[in-house]
């Protein structure tokens, strides 16, 4: 057969004639008459004796033989190989109901009729064909497992309806099993009658100089660790005007810890360079690092007097350190030819010891800023008032006596000013005074020191101290990311840098 379904064209071609060749004995010679002819006046015959032509002739009683077996039932069972024969038992071996052969093989229906074929010729009238056998019932398919319907259980008539979750909006992300533990609960972006002037995120950057670069100092610091019996959390956040105006960051931030184990100390150190100075932002970090490396330099003689609460010997001992260190500030306001004020810093360390025996927290600096405890849920202000700082006044050299030689007592003081002499050498400005204080810490306070630039708002704003002390009250202290969120909660007319650090007692 050719590729375009034509008529055969040469010898290749023999396979189609000889695969239906009546000439081909493949299965012997039949011992009755069975051409096609024959069947043909076979049908025609039992039709025009039982009645109608659209009637279904009856089927054949099985032929004695194996090869009218053979030729009778390939066409109409296609598994003749494997139907029963009279040497096979009676029992038919079952097979699916759904098989494509079954479908495909033609009925008893379908034989020809002489209505159908154009040139048939009638013939005598034969003798009935022989019945066929009736086919084995087909075996029927095992219907598939039923499943239960779902119980459902009747609402009870107290039960009030659940409503369905709301939808979040377009465009907003589902925080991840990831971020929740990085997130806080809920975010407040300001507290007050009215938003902040400024923009919440940063939004110009300060210039930088390519000769010097380890001048820049970033936007934002945050550290943390647990030692003893205390969780610490530090920030320290440029302000909304800096931000707005590019200017770098005045604040400074030192955590470090000196020594091992339950003898090591913790050191919180912040500063805030003078406003509206060139250089505030370098001034602040050199005094975090001297007296840093003042209190590293001491640190085994200061935990033990902190472990023994020797207040008398910590509160002098670290008043010389602070000096110290806010001298050199001094001394390096003189080598650049500036003014003592115009290249100074506030001051505010914290140290804590890591022995969990030991709950005494030290306190000390020089500058504003501010000291609070949260405690039963009720914020106290720890900041150390003056008299508290400078103590009693005494009577120093040059003082006037009570009374004179005699006995005569002076009660009157005229009151007169003694003018300046020209050799005495010109008065320093006022230093602001040493602040110290010593705390025992109680199980669930929180400690909080920070610069003004909070420290203004907490005593300014009274939402601002509500909203943290609904915040920290809560079990356990928030991650490093809520701390962040938590002293960023902006207060309309306070813009400056924010630096703060928090212990949360066990």
């Amino acid at each position: 057969m050719s590729q375009q379904g034509g008529r055969p064209t040469g010898p290749e071609d023999d396979w189609w004639g000889q695969l239906y060749d009546d000439s081909t004995a493949d299965t012997g010679p039949a011992p009755a008459a069975d051409s096609l002819d024959d069947r043909f006046d076979s049908a025609a015959g039992t039709l025009r004796a039982t009645g109608p032509a659209d009637q279904v002739p009856p089927p054949r009683k099985p032929t004695e033989g194996a090869a009218a077996d053979a030729r009778t039932d390939w066409w109409l069972a296609p598994d003749a190989a494997t139907a029963p024969t009279a040497s096979s038992p009676t029992t038919p071996s079952p097979r699916p109901a759904s098989s494509p052969a079954a479908s495909a093989a033609p009925s008893p229906a379908a034989v020809p009729t002489p209505a159908d074929r154009p040139d048939s010729r009638p013939g005598p009238p034969a003798p009935p064909p022989p019945a066929m056998p009736p086919l084995p019932p087909m075996p029927t398919t095992p219907p598939p497992p039923s499943v239960p319907p779902p119980v459902t259980t009747p609402a009870t008539p107290s039960a009030a309806p659940v409503a369905p979750a709301p939808a979040p909006p377009d465009g907003a992300r589902t925080p991840t099993a990831l971020d929740l533990p990085l997130l806080p609960d809920e975010h407040t972006e300001y507290v007050g009658s009215r938003p902040p002037t400024y923009d919440p995120e940063p939004t110009a950057l300060p210039p930088a100089d390519p000769d010097a670069l380890d001048d820049l100092v970033a936007d934002t610091v945050l550290d943390g660790a647990f030692y003893g019996s205390c969780a610490l959390r530090a920030v320290s956040v440029r302000g909304d005007s800096a931000r707005y105006r590019g200017e770098p960051r005045r604040d400074a931030l030192l955590v470090a810890r000196f020594g091992t184990a339950e003898h090591a100390l913790v050191l919180v150190a912040m500063a805030t360079g003078a406003r509206a100075t060139p250089g505030a932002h370098r001034a602040a970090a050199e005094a975090c690092r001297w007296i840093g490396r003042a209190v590293g330099r001491s640190h085994v003689r200061l935990a033990q007097d902190i472990r023994a609460a020797r207040r008398g010997d910590l509160k002098s001992g670290l008043h010389r350190l602070t000096d110290r260190s806010l001298g050199r500030l001094r001394a390096g306001a003189a080598e650049q030819g500036l003014e003592p004020d115009a290249y100074t810093a506030t001051l505010r360390c914290l140290l804590l010891s890591a022995d969990p025996e030991c709950r005494t927290r030290i306190f000390f600096g020089v500058g504003d800023g501010g000291l609070f405890r949260l405690r039963g849920g009720q914020w106290q202000d720890l900041e150390p008032g003056a008299g508290e700082v400078a103590g009693e006044p005494v009577v120093g050299f040059g003082a006037l006596p009570a009374e004179t030689p005699e006995g005569d007592r002076l009660t009157m003081d005229l009151g007169i000013p003694t003018p300046p002499s020209p050799y005495d050498p010109p008065a320093e400005p006022p230093r602001d005074p040493f602040r110290f204080r010593a705390s025992v810490a109680r199980p669930g306070d929180t400690l909080l020191m920070c610069t003004s630039g909070l420290a203004d708002p907490l005593r300014g704003e009274p939402a601002l101290p509500a909203h943290l002390a609904e915040r920290w009250s809560r079990q356990p202290p928030p991650g490093l990311a809520a701390f962040l969120a938590d002293t960023q909660v902006r207060v309309k007319g306070y813009a400056d840098d924010r630096t703060a650090a928090a212990v949360w007692e066990a």
